[in-house]
């Protein structure tokens, strides 16, 4: 199964000053903002590609794998080698499949492929 996003970076930058922390907190784990903050003047596209990506979860990842999964059990981490991995923080997860993420941006959009195998 294959799941895609694609968002406009602008929305997640409105989001993210109009409502704060309030909105950080409620979609993003703390080690996501930690690593959105480090890419400085470029950090609403890693947001946005990060949002990009849970939704994209959300459309591969049906109700029988995880019951009421929400924004902030799907994290978005990197790797050593910068590529993106998925890590679901849900007790509810049943981990007999694996979730693969490739996530794009450009000054404009975001986008990102979930693969669920």
């Amino acid at each position: 199964m294959v799941g895609t996003d694609i968002i406009e970076v602008a929305r997640i930058e409105k989001l993210i000053k109009e409502k704060g922390d309030k909105f950080l907190n409620r979609v993003y784990t703390k080690d996501e903002i930690v690593y959105c903050e480090s890419k400085g003047s470029n950090k609403y596209q890693h947001y946005a590609g990060r949002f990009a990506a849970k939704e994209a979860v959300f459309k591969v990842v049906s109700n029988n794998d995880i019951k009421s999964l929400i924004f902030k059990d799907i994290q978005i981490l990197n790797k050593n080698d910068g590529s993106p991995y998925v890590n679901i923080l849900s007790s509810n997860y049943d981990d007999s499949f694996t979730l693969y993420i490739s996530i794009s941006h450009i000054k404009e959009y975001a986008t990102a492929i979930a693969v669920k195998k």
